[in-house]
């Protein structure tokens, strides 16, 4: 009986010790998450800024760099450029990226899965990519190069022609999610009503995808306007802010310019990304528990259309790659053209060989385990275990704070602060750790906002059975939560994977001699003449992602199969 009795009491305090420390333990590690994207984030940038007001020697200058750039002519060439560029990029993605999305989820086309699987397909290609196909297609020697009337590819057409390739994807994705969710009973009642199809798409169609649109420009403008790849290789003479910090650092070594130039790139991402977030939060939900999917009728005539809509949109996407993958198998362009693999002989070439293709999929590999389990295990102290107020407000906004950072803004500031001499951390710089830590930081924001959306799905009733059960938030943490969060997490280990591969802005001023990757070996081929090879390098990019998107692919459907009757019963 005495011992009995001994056993409860020891249970009972232990339960009590085990919930003192769980409510102090899961605060203390959210602030480490803090703490940690303090390092990589605001410290970062902090130095960054301070870099912009001191001169080559270190000391405080005020504005004078700044003026100094004003002076040059620098703010009426490349910041007036990338503002009027990325504007035109932005009205001509969202417009055709609305037409896919109308055409994809308003009529009843056959195939529609394969459509949307070529339709995304330059997301998994290296922004560099498009720019080197353009270049044989429109360049001095390509095979199109009458098609342009006279005008130049070398400059803002081809600047503009790369960017809407690369970021196509983006806006179609946010599209269909916004169109996908319309309410059926909104086109009843304009059926009932008698309306045409011309004022229910202004009155129905647009109104709800207004949102959608709204988020959709904002996240083009961003990032055609902090993109560095493909004004790098067609732009030309044709100045733009990203490539002018290229400039300033690699050219002329001026890194208190290039800080400069960074702050002056900063600001219109900044306001757009501020802007987009302002335009969510006024969003209402659209699709209520009274909404009805919408389900378009059999209209061949509309059909038809849908189908106009979206070939020239498909037929690009099919010619650039198509081209670039062409022009990696030519032995010589334009005087050989036999098929050959000598482009692909790597070690042959200025870039790094082979050696920086593996050092891509180490790093690729390496960002997608760190990184997916830093945003999972984050996502989750914030959504499922108790937080003071003010610490989950500092974590989302470190989580959302790299979304309006542009990569070489990022990868500057890397410089500035880990290469410090009086840094402690000094010792990782131009390792392949840093340019995973770079990469994880860059792509943070969207893995986090993943993370959380399927954290947010589940119901909050799983940790009280927990608890009731006497079992620890830990345990449900891997016994319930994991396991239901699954295709999520297979989601952000495909999407930092597949950028990590791809990414160059982030990653091109933090890269050492034996850290070189396959994304910035394309760039340096192109710089050093071999444009063949730096096509090869990039299709091998593209490959390599498909290849990681079939695996993801693969996983999720055995996954499905595999919980098919555990979720039911859960349901």
């Amino acid at each position: 009986m005495i011992l009995s009795d001994t056993v409860q009491k020891s249970a009972f305090f232990s339960g009590i010790f085990k919930r003192i420390g769980e409510r102090w333990l899961f605060p203390i590690l959210l602030l480490a998450g803090c703490g940690v994207l303090t390092l990589l984030v605001l410290a970062p940038l902090y130095t960054l800024l301070s870099k912009s007001v001191e001169n080559k020697a270190g000391e405080f200058v005020g504005l004078e760099n700044f003026a100094r750039y004003l002076g040059s002519g620098g703010i009426e060439s490349a910041f007036f450029n990338s503002l009027w560029v990325a504007g035109l990029s932005t009205i001509l993605v969202v417009l055709l990226a609305f037409m896919a999305a109308w055409a994809l989820t308003r009529t009843r086309l056959p195939i529609t899965g394969w459509v949307r699987g070529v339709l995304v397909l330059p997301i998994l290609a290296p922004s560099l990519l498009p720019a080197i196909s353009l270049v044989y297609l429109f360049g001095n020697q390509g095979i199109l190069k009458g098609w342009l009337f006279g005008a130049e590819i070398y400059g803002p057409i081809g600047i503009i022609m790369g960017s809407c390739f690369w970021t196509f994807p983006h806006a179609l994705m946010i599209l269909l999610t916004a169109m996908e969710n319309a309410d059926g009973r909104h086109y009843e009642a304009a059926t009932a009503l008698k309306a045409s199809p011309w004022r229910t798409f202004w009155t129905v169609t647009i109104p709800g995808a207004r949102y959608g649109l709204v988020s959709a420009a904002f996240v083009v403008f961003t990032l055609v306007i902090t993109d560095f790849g493909v004004p790098k290789v067609i732009g030309g003479q044709f100045d733009v802010l990203a490539t002018d910090i290229y400039k300033q650092v690699i050219g002329q070594q001026r890194f208190e310019m290039g800080a400069v130039v960074s702050v002056l790139l900063l600001l219109p991402a900044l306001l757009a990304f501020a802007a987009d977030r302002y335009v969510q939060r006024k969003q209402s939900a659209s699709f209520t528990a009274r909404s009805t999917p919408f389900q378009p009728t059999v209209n061949r005539r509309r059909d038809l259309l849908g189908g106009l809509m979206l070939t020239p949109t498909m037929a690009f996407i099919f010619v650039i790659i198509g081209m670039a993958v062409y022009a990696s198998f030519v032995t010589f362009w334009p005087y050989n053209l036999d098929l050959s693999l000598r482009n692909y002989q790597f070690d042959l070439m200025d870039g790094g060989g082979w050696g920086a293709y593996t050092n891509s999929l180490q790093m690729a590999l390496g960002t997608m385990v760190l990184g997916t389990v830093l945003v999972f295990f984050n996502a989750w102290l914030v959504e499922r275990t108790p937080q003071p107020k003010a610490t989950k407000s500092a974590f989302q906004f470190l989580s959302l704070l790299p979304l309006a950072v542009p990569g070489l803004v990022l990868g500057l500031s890397y410089i500035f602060f880990f290469n410090h001499p009086d840094n402690p951390l000094n010792f990782i710089y131009g390792s392949l750790f840093i340019l995973i830590l770079c990469t994880v930081t860059h792509f943070y924001s969207v893995s986090h906002l993943t993370a959380m959306t399927a954290l947010k799905q589940l119901d909050s009733e799983f940790e009280a059975a927990g608890e009731s059960l006497k079992a620890s938030r830990w345990r449900v943490l891997v016994t319930v939560t994991l396991p239901l969060c699954l295709p999520a997490v297979l989601d952000v280990a495909l999407y930092l994977f597949v950028n990590a591969m791809t990414t160059v802005s982030a990653v091109v001023f933090l890269y050492g001699h034996d850290s070189q990757l396959a994304s910035v070996a394309v760039l340096n081929m192109d710089e050093a003449g071999d444009i063949a090879p730096a096509a090869a390098m990039a299709v091998l990019i593209t490959l390599t992602c498909a290849g990681a998107k079939l695996v993801q692919g693969l996983l999720r459907f055995w996954l499905d199969r595999a919980t098919k009757p555990w979720r039911r019963g859960t349901a």
